[in-house]
């Protein structure tokens, strides 16, 4: 049997484009004694993947050049050497950008199909609903009045943090990049979005959303977002630092103002995160979210494009803000 299979094709230099992508047909090798030949259904694409571009030393290992591109997939079992995962099961796990795979048994998660969609896990019930609970409740933990403000907000981690903020009883701000967004955002139960493309002066627009000042702060994006929210921290602010999107493109580090002064006089905690740290705990947090969402309490938002030779271009899309909540591609 063949397989399509996306690889590396270079490293970027900057934004990468589809020059960095190069299709291959490869065979796919026979499963043997306890794996699995699986079905891919549907693809995540992530800003974490641009990192993993480069050759920089970071805290995963970079993609290789003429290798192919690994990422969270949802498939489905369609032949299965393994007692542990049936003919039919569906997996989640982190997988080459291919239409088939074969791999171990013990390599992939079995999900509860039939208690959301599928590609939910790969967002709500996934990597980035695990970011946003074990970010939001272990780092910032949020207590019912104090206000919490969410950058990327409509991003597949962002929209998840502001509605875990609202079940503990927090005031909610988000910021997001059109006013499709700040609608959604508001639909979810937001309190307030600030559409920073579109404000002139987004210190301003934050003090007048938080006149009592910010306790919590999920950083998404960085830059001079980040920069305002530090004018309004309160003692005793707590900052979860997830992503910096806005500089994952540059060539040249960045020169902003030097926070450390205001987080000294706030006594302001920030903590950088990777959603790994946390491997140990990832089934109660999927417990939680999973009850969460039976209760009617999260809802998911997914732009999903389908095909497997549209991968690339879903990926790329992330840094022009396309998506609203997660971004997945369906292959099948």
């Amino acid at each position: 049997m063949n397989t399509q299979t996306i690889l590396l094709a270079s490293r970027p230099q900057g934004t990468p484009t589809a020059e960095q992508f190069r299709f291959e047909t490869r065979e796919v090798p026979a499963p043997t004694a306890g794996q699995v030949l699986l079905k891919t259904r549907y693809v995540s694409v992530d800003p974490y993947m641009r990192g993993r571009m480069s050759a920089a030393k970071s805290y995963v290992a970079p993609f290789e050049v003429g290798a192919p591109i690994v990422g969270g997939i949802v498939a489905e079992v369609v032949e299965s050497h393994s007692d542990k995962l049936p003919v039919g099961s569906v997996v989640v796990g982190s997988l080459p950008w291919q239409e088939y795979n074969v791999t171990d048994a013990q390599a992939v998660n079995q999900v509860p199909a039939d208690k959301a969609p599928a590609s939910y896990f790969l967002g709500l019930l996934g990597m980035p609903g695990l970011t946003a609970y074990f970010g939001l409740l272990d780092i910032c933990q949020p207590k019912a009045g104090e206000t919490v403000v969410v950058s990327g907000a409509a991003g597949a981690v962002g929209m998840i943090v502001g509605q875990l903020a609202k079940i503990h009883g927090a005031r909610v701000i988000g910021t997001a990049g059109s006013d499709e967004k700040v609608a959604y955002l508001k639909e979810l139960g937001f309190d307030e979005a600030i559409n920073y493309k579109t404000t002139p002066d987004i210190a301003k627009a934050l003090a007048a959303a938080a006149p009592n000042g910010i306790d919590c702060y999920f950083d998404n994006v960085g830059g001079a977002i980040t920069d305002a929210v530090y004018d309004q921290l309160n003692k005793h602010a707590r900052i979860a630092l997830c992503g910096q999107i806005s500089t994952y493109n540059a060539t040249e580090a960045p020169v902003g103002p030097r926070p450390e002064g205001k987080l000294l006089k706030t006594s302001t905690k920030l903590q950088g995160f990777i959603v790994s740290d946390y491997l140990d705990r990832w089934p109660e947090g999927v417990k939680q979210l999973t009850e969460w969402y039976a209760q009617g309490k999260l809802k998911g938002e997914e732009t999903v494009t389908e095909g497997f030779d549209q991968i690339p271009a879903a990926f790329l899309g992330l840094f022009k803000g396309e998506n609203t909540g997660k971004a997945v591609v369906k292959v099948a």
